[in-house]
C-alpha cells in the first residue's frame, strides 16, 4: 500500500483503498453529477498532461478562484500538484485590488476561475498582471476560453512519462500551496504550505474523527481558506463522497437532497439554523410549544458522557423522539457529527446541537498551522465543551508567559512569501506565535480565551477582551453583529448590526410600525428593546468589562462592503472607521 506524503496521492490512496463510484459530486442545471476516483485520477492528470503543454513547470504558480465548491476544482487542483507546481486559492470575494495585488505578489502564470463574477474582477486587473498569461473557466462562458480546453490538450497521453518524473520529484517538504490571509488588517500575506504541513494535519486530525469509508459529506465552507481544504483531503483519505453545495443560499435545500453524514460548519451559520428552529418553535401554540421549549431548555443543559444523570438522559430520550427528531429531519436526517472552526462556538449552541444528537466537534487552528492544532473528538472522552480539544498527535503546544498560544510541528508553515521580516515576527525558536490567548485545563484541553491583538486596555488600566463580550451578546436574537470598543476610554462600548428581520417579527408581534433600516435604529422602543438585552448579558461580566453604551448601525455587516472577512471575522478598523460618527458620539468627541 501507498503511503500518502504529498497532497496528490490523496486519490491514489482511495482508489487503492475505497474507489468511489461518486467520489466527487456537484449540481449542474439542476442535477447532481458524479466523478468517480478512477474518474477524478484520470481528469487530474489529463490536466497535468495540458499544463505541461501550455508550458507550465515545476514552481510555477496557477490561481484558481472558484465562487462556490466544485468537482472542478479538486481535479485541477491534483493536476497542479503532480507537476511540483504550486495551486494558489484566491478568495472570489475579495476586492479588484487584492485581486491585482495576490495575482501579482504570487506571479500565477495561469488562472482558473468559475464563472462571469469571477472572471471580470480578473479582466478588470489584467492590464496591470505582469506574468498572467491566460484564464480559463469551469463555467461555460462566451469571452474566456474553457478549462475543457486544457483537458483535451492533455487527451494525448504521451507525455504522461513526464508526469510521472515530476510527480516522483516531488518531495514531501516541497511547496504545496500559497494561501493568502484575508487579514483584518494591510494586505494579504501569503502563508507557504508544504505537501507534508498539510499530509500530517490530514493524517493527525483522522485520529479523531468518525469517518467511515462510504460516508456522504456536504461541503460549502470555501475550498480557498485551508480548513475546508484539508478536510477535502481527509475526506478523501477516508474514502467519503463529497457532494458540493450550491451556495450559502442553498444549504437547507442540499441538506435535504444529500442527506450527508458529515459537514463542516462556521459558528455564524449555526447561530443562524439555531435561530431558524426557534422562530418556528415561537410560532407554535398549546401544548406543542411547551412541549418545544421543554426540549430546549433540556437541550440548553447538555453535558456529554451522560453526566447530568440517568433522569436528564431519560428526559432527553424523550425530548428526541417528540421533537429533536425534526431538527434532524430538517438537516437531511443523516448527520451524526459536524467539525467546527474558524471562530468561537457558543456554548449554548455546542449544547442544545449535541442534545439534538447532532454534536459539534469544536477545533482550533491557523493558515499558518495547516490549520488543525487541537480539536474536540466524541469517543474516548475525548470532548469538552467550552473547549477546542486536546492537541493533535505530533503536534506541541506552550502557553507563554502573557498567556499567548505558541506552536510547534509538521503543520506549522515554512513562512510568508517573499517576507522573511513578518515570518521572523511570527516565527521564533522554531515555534509559531498565534496571537491567540489561551489556556491549557488539568485533562489536557485547550481553550481559548482571546485575540492577543484585539484585546485592549480602558483609560483605567483594565484589560477587556472584546471577543468573549461578543460572543456572549451574539446570544440575542435581536443581535446579529456587535463590536466591542473601547480601548483607551473610559468605559466598553458596542456598536451592534441589530437582526433586522427578527426586529420585523418581533414589532409585527408587539403591533409596532417600522419604516426602513434607517429609521429602525433610532427608534425609541427598539433601541429599549435591545438596552434589555445588554443589560442581561452586562450581568455576566465584571464592572469594568460592561458595556456601557452602544449605537445601531443601519447596515447589514457583510463582507463586500469590507465589515467582515471571508471567514466572518470583523474588520475592527475598518468597522470603526466606517462609524466613527457614532464613535465619536458615545465618547462625546
Amino acid at each position: 500500500m501507498q503511503k500518502v506524503t504529498r497532497l496528490f496521492d490523496f486519490p491514489y490512496h482511495q482508489l487503492e483503498n475505497n474507489s468511489l463510484e461518486k467520489a466527487l459530486v456537484t449540481k449542474n442545471n439542476g442535477k447532481w453529477e458524479a466523478t468517480s476516483t478512477q474518474e477524478y485520477i484520470n481528469k487530474a492528470n489529463a490536466i497535468s498532461r495540458g499544463l505541461l503543454r501550455l508550458g507550465v513547470k515545476p514552481n510555477d504558480k496557477i490561481a484558481v478562484i472558484s465562487m462556490t465548491n466544485r468537482t472542478e476544482w479538486n481535479i485541477v487542483d491534483i493536476g497542479i500538484l503532480q507537476l511540483g507546481a504550486q495551486n494558489v486559492p484566491i478568495y472570489p470575494t475579495i476586492s479588484e485590488d487584492d485581486y491585482e495585488y495576490v495575482l501579482n505578489h504570487s506571479e500565477a502564470k495561469y488562472c482558473f476561475v468559475s464563472c462571469t463574477e469571477v472572471l471580470e474582477k480578473v479582466l478588470s486587473a489584467s492590464s496591470k498582471l505582469k506574468k498572467l498569461k491566460d484564464v480559463y473557466s469551469f463555467d461555460q462562458l462566451e469571452n474566456c476560453k474553457n478549462w475543457d480546453e486544457v483537458i483535451k490538450l492533455g487527451e494525448d497521453s504521451s507525455n504522461q512519462d513526464q508526469v510521472e518524473e515530476y510527480k516522483s520529484q516531488v518531495q514531501p517538504g516541497n511547496l504545496a500551496t500559497l494561501i493568502y490571509t484575508s487579514g483584518t488588517t494591510g494586505r494579504p500575506k501569503g502563508v507557504m504550505l508544504s505537501h507534508d504541513n498539510i499530509v500530517s494535519n490530514v493524517i493527525s486530525s483522522e485520529e479523531r474523527v468518525p469517518f467511515e469509508s462510504g460516508g456522504i459529506a456536504l461541503s460549502f465552507l470555501p475550498v480557498c481558506h485551508i480548513f475546508e481544504r484539508m478536510i477535502l483531503y481527509l475526506y478523501q483519505y477516508c474514502g467519503i463522497e463529497i457532494h458540493f453545495a450550491e451556495g450559502l443560499d442553498k444549504i437547507s435545500d442540499n441538506v435535504k437532497e444529500v442527506k450527508p453524514d458529515v459537514m463542516t460548519v462556521v459558528p455564524r451559520l449555526l447561530e443562524k439554523v439555531y435561530d431558524a428552529i426557534i422562530a418556528k418553535g415561537t410560532d407554535l401554540t398549546g401544548i406543542k410549544k411547551k412541549l418545544f421549549f421543554w426540549a430546549v431548555e433540556l437541550g440548553l443543559k447538555y453535558e456529554p458522557y451522560g453526566k447530568n444523570g440517568w433522569l436528564y438522559e431519560k428526559k432527553l430520550g424523550i425530548a428526541r423522539k417528540l421533537i429533536f427528531s425534526k431538527w434532524q429531519e430538517a438537516l437531511g436526517g443523516r448527520l451524526t457529527t459536524m467539525v467546527s472552526g474558524s471562530a468561537a462556538l457558543q456554548a449554548r449552541l455546542a449544547r442544545v446541537f449535541a442534545a439534538a444528537g447532532m454534536p459539534v466537534m469544536e477545533g482550533y487552528g491557523l493558515t499558518e498551522t495547516s490549520p488543525v492544532i487541537s480539536v474536540n473528538q466524541e469517543s474516548g472522552k475525548g470532548w469538552k465543551i467550552g473547549s477546542v480539544g486536546r492537541i493533535i498527535t505530533g503536534v506541541e503546544v506552550k502557553i507563554a508567559h502573557d498567556g499567548e498560544i505558541l506552536c510547534k510541528g509538521p503543520n506549522v508553515m515554512m513562512g510568508y512569501y517573499k517576507d522573511e521580516e513578518k515570518t521572523k515576527e511570527v516565527l521564533k525558536d522554531g515555534y509559531f506565535h498565534t496571537g491567540d490567548i489561551g489556556e491549557i485545563d488539568a485533562d489536557g484541553f485547550l481553550r481559548i480565551t482571546d485575540r492577543k491583538k484585539e484585546m485592549f486596555k480602558t483609560s483605567g488600566g483594565k484589560y477587556v477582551a472584546p471577543q468573549i463580550l461578543e460572543n456572549r451578546f451574539k446570544q440575542s436574537r435581536f443581535i446579529e453583529q456587535i463590536m466591542v470598543v473601547g480601548e483607551g476610554e473610559k468605559m466598553p462600548a458596542a456598536l451592534i448590526q441589530p437582526n433586522f428581520e427578527f426586529l420585523y417579527e418581533w414589532a409585527n408581534r408587539h403591533d409596532i410600525t417600522l419604516g426602513e433600516n434607517s429609521d429602525i435604529i433610532l427608534n425609541e422602543r427598539v433601541i429599549s428593546r435591545i438596552q434589555e438585552e445588554v443589560d442581561l448579558a452586562n450581568e455576566e461580566f465584571a464592572k469594568w468589562e460592561k458595556v456601557k453604551q452602544f449605537r445601531l448601525t443601519p447596515e447589514v455587516w457583510n463582507i463586500d462592503d469590507g465589515h467582515l472577512t471571508p471567514t466572518m471575522k470583523l474588520r475592527r478598523k475598518i468597522v470603526k472607521e466606517k462609524y466613527i460618527h457614532l464613535y465619536n458620539d458615545i465618547y462625546g468627541y
